[in-house]
């Protein structure tokens, strides 16, 4: 199977995810706001497929989401989401790709920046799509939404992420890379 075609799968697999995923929240918005379940699988598809895997994945997923399943709702959650999400696969596979050496190091750096400017593309989005003002989106609606509602989905992700990364790179299935050439999985321990 040549790389592009092996991207693909794994981008779809992650697509997959991303629609699965937020059943085990229970479909209760709240919980699902806390542990932000849809953007754990784009941000590993932009570190694994590749910066354009992930900004196509993270775009795609909550309007799929919502036509097939009616959540998050159209106006404005799937929509802010859609470019908060594009957002997190970009920078996230972006930075990664071009990172000197891929480590668990490179991994914090690249999500810290990819949840940051995530939050901040949501914020944007959501005055463009509400305005501003007191019956619009607020400072507060702002801080809430991206940031204290989200602290349990932020630590998740943090743990999380580079747990699998790091376990995918001891199987041998995605190698760290120093200059741009594998690490071995030993040269790790």
């Amino acid at each position: 199977m040549n790389k592009s075609t092996k991207m693909l799968c794994y981008a779809a697999t992650f697509l997959a995810l991303g629609l699965v995923l937020p059943f085990f929240t229970g479909q209760v918005p709240q919980i699902g706001n806390m542990l932000l379940p849809m953007h754990i699988p784009v941000l590993l598809c932009g570190l694994i497929c590749g910066w354009q895997y992930g900004l196509v994945v993270g775009f795609v997923m909550p309007l799929l989401r919502h036509m097939l399943f009616g959540m998050p709702p159209l106006f404005p959650t799937s929509v802010a989401m859609t470019f908060e999400l594009a957002t997190y696969g970009f920078v996230a596979g972006w930075l990664y790709s071009h990172s000197r050496w891929q480590c668990v190091v490179a991994l914090y750096r690249c999500l810290i920046t990819a949840m940051l400017a995530g939050r901040l593309v949501w914020g944007v989005v959501q005055v463009c799509l509400l305005g501003i003002g007191a019956s619009g989106f607020t400072w507060q609606m702002f801080m809430a939404g991206a940031l204290l509602n989200a602290i349990p989905g932020i630590i998740l992700q943090l743990i999380l992420l580079p747990a699998v990364m790091l376990a995918l790179h001891r199987t041998g299935l995605v190698p760290f890379k120093k200059d741009g050439h594998p690490v071995p999985a030993q040269a790790t321990n």
